[in-house]
């Protein structure tokens, strides 16, 4: 057994199974050595939770990957415990799916009341059947968590997971309209990014269906995420069919088919990340060579 993989074990043996995050915490190690010693180890027992979906990236060669990253998967979604201690292993890992969860209806729960704020602001002239709100990321995979991270814009910590939203309009609604909803979304963003007992990021396009038509080509990679992010999402307000209209349009021109192809691409390149990164001696890893362990944003959020 290496010093790492002892140190570890010796850890678990006192405070019970523990999360990636919790061991980084109290283990002094590089994230990827702690990653290896915990995947490698035969006296301990690796539990990864949640899901695994596709997220495209254009650093990566065909574009496809999985999210949650190996590193975030790792830290987040991970608890690891003594080998042949199944019950405790499974008792921690029921405590973090639920905390999953209720951050996940905390989030989900937030951009409704978002949602109905913006729809307050504009009374009479609002048509629910015009427009569709469709929320997107981690929230809909039951994954969102809030462990404080960098915010793109100002680099100030917020609460774990954005918020993602898609907000599609009929191609009826008027430039106007467009506009003053844009406007108004983008105040609340801000409201909600200040105001310190929030402090929550949400990210949002305003677009109507006549570019949800031209994204459906699926010929560009901006394109190609666009179509992933609605393919993946789910009604959070608004018009139904709206969103049944896009769901049903993915499917006939064949974009679902195609993200379907790209995520059985991206879960064979996870496979061929692991093992390459299990067996690499950490400090001789090319930098180029851990965006296979981590996303380029995270390397600025992790390392």
């Amino acid at each position: 057994m290496i010093p790492l993989e002892r140190d570890i074990a010796d850890l678990i043996r006192v405070s019970g199974p523990l999360t990636g995050r919790e061991i980084k915490e109290r283990v002094e190690g590089e994230s990827l050595a702690l990653w290896q010693a915990c995947r490698s180890s035969d006296a301990l027992e690796v539990r990864t939770l949640g899901v695994r979906y596709l997220r495209l990236d254009h650093h990566v060669e065909g574009y496809a990957r999985l999210s949650p990253s190996i590193l975030r998967e790792f830290l987040t979604y991970t608890v690891v415990g003594l080998a042949g201690d199944p019950d405790s292993i499974g008792k921690r890992a029921g405590d973090v799916v639920a905390r999953m969860d209720g951050i996940s209806r905390t989030k989900l729960d937030l951009a409704r009341r978002f949602v109905d704020g913006i729809r307050n602001q504009f009374e009479t002239v609002w048509a629910d059947e015009q427009v569709c709100f469709i929320i997107a990321g981690d929230i809909v995979h039951q994954m969102a968590h809030d462990h404080p991270r960098p915010e793109r814009s100002t680099g100030k910590l917020v609460r774990g997971s954005d918020i993602d939203l898609v907000v599609i309009l009929a191609d009826e609604v008027g430039e106007d309209f467009t506009t003053s909803l844009d406007e108004a979304i983008h105040r609340g963003k801000y409201r909600t990014l200040i105001a310190p007992w929030v402090n929550e990021e949400i990210d949002y396009v305003v677009k109507r269906m006549e570019r949800v038509r031209e994204q459906l080509l699926f010929d560009t990679f901006k394109h190609m995420v666009a179509c992933k992010i609605l393919r993946e999402g789910m009604l959070l307000s608004g018009s139904r069919s709206i969103f049944d209209t896009i769901k049903t349009q993915l499917r006939e021109t064949g974009v679902v088919d195609r993200l379907n192809d790209l995520e059985t691409q991206a879960r064979a390149a996870r496979k061929r990340a692991e093992e390459y990164l299990l067996c690499g001696v950490p400090e001789r890893i090319a930098r180029a060579d851990l965006l296979l362990f981590y996303s380029t944003e995270e390397s600025d959020e992790f390392e």
